[in-house]
């Protein structure tokens, strides 16, 4: 495992985390706690020292969950968790719909104490508006309390985790975060979808602030594991939000034949497609981490050995982002379909 600095912050982060929604909730990840559980420890004796977690993520079960599995390394980890959704006064949406948010000072008080006890820590190493839009970063009293929560040590960094979706308006968001707020901010990237890096990571360069990515693998596309007579499971939420909707199902038609070129020309015995996407990833040093959605002792194994694969030269990059400003020769390109 590799070990960076989150730019803008004292944290020292494994540059493979672990998004723990995988193991708290039932949407795509592991349908059983104990599993959860293990998978969480692995990941830990495999090196992978951040793990990003939320409140809502089965409304704070998820933490609980993480508590059970990772409390008494606490002080060798570093915990990354979210806020803004208010889960005490609405509960679980159906299809995962958004919750409405709450950004005063009070609710994030009131979320920072849940968080904490559910976590079992007296203090949040990286405090995040979970899915916030602009108004919530411009919200200077939202920011005036964090400062203070920090001061008193309850929290040790702050920043943003931009969604829930793939979205452009996040672009601005982004851009507020890091450059107004010195905030880092996690987004959406993959190397099928760069629309987000390619607008916030010269901001954050320029701020000298950090940026961690989720969704690496284009909702699996690039896992290496998805085929065109794939089928998910009717509890996995990329059942009704890509087998069911038209649109989805060719932007996930569409990213296989980018994957079969990629799989063709740059994997093989010395890196499977998933290392790939990372390394893509990390190329640059303002990449703190990257989440890749982590359900199975397999594909952990896979990104946690993405330091031992062959390392991605420059001159593949250079031809990657070549097949990608010609859409890998296809004549359609969908994007904006990516969830988690």
């Amino acid at each position: 495992m590799n070990y960076r600095q989150l730019l803008g912050t004292d944290l020292t982060v494994s540059a493979v985390g672990f998004g723990v929604w995988t193991v708290g909730t039932t949407w795509w990840g592991v349908k059983d706690e104990e599993a959860g559980k293990r998978l969480l420890r692995q990941a830990f004796d495999l090196g992978v020292t951040f793990f990003d977690n939320a409140d809502t993520y089965a409304s704070g079960r998820a933490e609980e969950i993480q508590r059970e599995a990772l409390g008494d390394v606490r002080d060798s980890i570093v915990i990354g968790t979210k806020f803004g959704y208010d889960i005490y006064n609405h509960p679980d949406r159906p299809g995962q719909q958004e919750r409405p948010h709450d950004w005063s000072p009070q609710h994030l008080r009131k979320a920072l104490e849940g968080s904490l006890k559910r976590l079992g820590t007296d203090r949040i190493d990286y405090y995040q508006l979970h899915n916030p839009r602009l108004d919530a970063i411009e919200n200077d009293d939202l920011f005036a309390e964090l400062e203070k929560a920090k001061g008193e040590g309850l929290i040790r960094a702050y920043g943003t985790a931009l969604g829930p979706a793939l979205n452009e308006r996040q672009i601005e968001e982004g851009v507020a975060s890091v450059r107004d707020r010195r905030a880092p901010t996690q987004i959406i990237a993959n190397l099928l979808e760069q629309v987000l890096i390619e607008k916030i990571l010269p901001v954050s360069r320029e701020a000298g602030v950090g940026i961690m990515a989720r969704v690496p693998h284009a909702s699996g596309l690039l896992e290496g594991t998805i085929t065109a007579d794939t089928t998910f499971e009717a509890g996995d939420h990329r059942n009704w939000r890509l087998t069911t909707n038209a649109r989805r199902k060719a932007w996930m038609e569409d990213g296989l034949k980018k994957v079969e070129v990629l799989q063709a020309r740059f994997c093989g015995s010395e890196r499977s497609i998933g290392q790939l996407a990372i390394q893509w990833l990390l190329r640059a040093p303002e990449m703190a981490t990257v989440l890749p959605n982590i359900y199975d002792e397999d594909g952990l194994r896979n990104y946690a050995a993405t330091f031992d694969a062959k390392p991605l030269a420059e001159a593949e990059y250079a031809e990657i982002q070549a097949l990608y400003a010609d859409n890998f020769g296809l004549d359609t390109n969908l994007v904006g379909e990516t969830i988690r």
